[in-house]
């Protein structure tokens, strides 16, 4: 929207009433027309007959009630009406062929990700580049909002979601399940000798969710010697939680899979094999009128690879079995 920012755009004097718009057509062959000063040349840019451009000027002047052109036998002559009304015409157009302009521009040339913080600053940031380097003609722009895009709105052109993967008017592609285990440093989980057993997280600081944490300590069988989360901290993201747990400031509940570079690193420590989901896993989805369009499919292609390789370098673990409570 840069050329209708930039435009000034005229407004109406307070109290004048808004009469509704005359028909487009007429306008365009106005506009034409008083720019060429010729129906000839007008219908020649438009793809029109000069019948066509004088009936539609005609259906304009009666509209307004005014004459908008003298018409001499070889030529058209704005009246004084005309001449006042081109210049904001022209000025219109020039405003809408820009706004056109921008959204094509947008369309053919940028790829407009929202995702959530975590998904997006774990795993996609560090792999995005590899995309841009195969589509180097492509600029890519990354949101990374907490609260649901309508893809339909036309601000963005694919999101990365947890859920069910069933939207309505939605194409969606399984990624990668949202599976929630404990985490901590390995410095804090030696300072009071491992943490082997759910009982071992009694008096220890519980990062994230507690929805998450009573659903974990119900499935591995364990709800008995579930500390108690009100003296816990959920910063409101995954990503932050972990940040806290990998400063050991607490056991995040937290994915696995997201953060198994921290894990690699050794930064993170997985005491416990077992996880929870508590929805049905991320899902890169995109409105279904714009399946075919060339970059969303290389997209397409380029991030299912990712995700199937994440999946192969780190098995899904076991989900809700029960292990000892100690």
């Amino acid at each position: 929207m840069a050329a209708l920012d930039q435009a000034k755009i005229l407004e109406l004097p307070e109290g004048l009433p808004i009469r509704p718009l005359p028909p487009l057509t007429a306008v365009r062959a106005f506009e034409a027309a008083a720019r060429l000063q010729s129906f000839t040349r007008a219908a020649e840019e438009l793809s029109m007959t000069p019948a066509a451009i004088s009936y539609q000027i005609k259906q304009l002047e009666a509209r307004l009630g005014l004459t908008l052109f003298r018409r001499l036998p070889r030529k058209v002559i704005l009246t004084a009406a005309g001449e006042q009304l081109a210049p904001s015409v022209a000025e219109a157009f020039k405003l809408l062929q820009g706004a056109f302009s921008t959204v094509a521009e947008r369309a053919d040339g940028e790829l407009a990700i929202t995702a959530l913080p975590t998904i997006a600053s774990s795993w996609l940031v560090p792999r995005l580049g590899q995309f841009q380097k195969r589509q180097s003609d492509l600029h890519i722009r990354l949101d990374t909002s907490v609260p649901l895009v309508d893809l339909n709105l036309g601000a963005f052109d694919v999101s990365i979601r947890s859920g069910s993967g069933s939207w309505p008017t939605m194409d969606a592609h399984f990624l990668l399940p949202d599976s929630y285990t404990p985490l901590i440093s390995p410095a804090l989980a030696a300072s009071t000798g491992g943490i082997r057993t759910p009982r071992d997280l009694q008096g220890r600081r519980l990062l994230g969710r507690a929805s998450v944490w009573k659903d974990w300590f119900d499935q591995v069988g364990a709800a008995a010697v579930a500390p108690s989360t009100q003296a816990g901290m959920d910063f409101g993201i995954e990503h932050y939680d972990v940040t806290a747990a990998i400063a050991g400031e607490g056991i995040a509940m937290a994915s696995p899979l997201l953060f198994a570079e921290e894990i690699k690193r050794g930064q993170l420590v997985q005491p416990f094999p077992q996880t929870v989901q508590p929805t049905d896993g991320y899902w890169l989805a995109y409105p279904s009128a714009n399946a075919r369009a060339a970059k969303i499919r290389a997209f397409t292609r380029w991030l299912l690879t990712e995700a199937r390789t994440a999946l192969e370098a780190y098995p899904r673990p076991a989900i809700a079995s029960a292990i000892p409570a100690g």
